[in-house]
């Protein structure tokens, strides 16, 4: 299973430029990602200048729970209606990995688009992010019963749980199909569920893959 602390690469920064009391918030609330642009630098003292410095890698507020999976996949659009069907109390939000919207969550967690083609990534909350199997199942854990209870397969060593997932997400697009742009455009009852669904309307090249 892969896990990653994310929270910790925002705490030395935030110590170095004197800012104390940082903590992040708990993953319901929020995920911490992105860059803000500096303020304008001004003839000011060395801690100032500290200040922003700082700034500039300082995190923005985007949205936890983000499944962030390939857009053009037939399986894994199918995978998305299911979930979103599942969903009652719309816990899980979605992002094409082919938007611009998913390129933050892929800088903050180091990943690059070729990785998510591989495995799904799902973003939890500031503390931790999963790919693969786990992704899917802890995605599953949000569900009400009985689809909850998929969570369970967790047991299952991950190495045993991602060779089987590896190898249908290998030739998912020999057996299942792919398109030229993300598939949800063609769903757009589906998209109140997705960060990105403003790019989607507004169609352009980031739809594209």
């Amino acid at each position: 299973m892969l896990t990653r602390t994310l929270a910790g690469r925002v705490r030395p920064l935030l110590a170095a430029a004197g800012l104390r009391g940082y903590a992040p918030r708990a993953a319901a609330d929020l995920v911490v990602v992105g860059h803000e642009e500096p303020p304008p630098r001004t003839a000011s003292s060395a801690s100032a200048a500290a200040t922003v410095s700082i700034a500039a890698t300082a995190p923005t507020v985007l949205q936890p729970r983000v499944l962030i999976y390939d857009g053009v996949c037939h399986l894994c659009h199918r995978g998305v209606k299911w979930v979103i069907k599942a969903d009652k109390h719309a816990k899980i939000r979605f992002c094409c990995l082919q938007s611009k919207a998913a390129e933050p969550y892929l800088r903050l967690v180091g990943m690059d688009r070729e990785d998510v083609l591989r495995r799904v990534l799902f973003i939890e909350g500031p503390e931790a992010y999963y790919e693969g199997s786990t992704a899917a199942l802890k995605v599953a854990s949000y569900l009400p019963l009985p689809y909850s209870a998929l969570s369970s397969l967790l047991i299952i060593p991950a190495p045993l749980r991602d060779a089987i997932y590896d190898y249908i997400a290998k030739n998912r697009y020999d057996w299942f199909g792919k398109d030229d742009e993300c598939i949800v455009t063609k769903n757009k009852e589906l998209l109140e569920r997705f960060i990105d669904r403003e790019e989607m309307l507004g169609g352009g090249p980031s739809n594209s893959f």
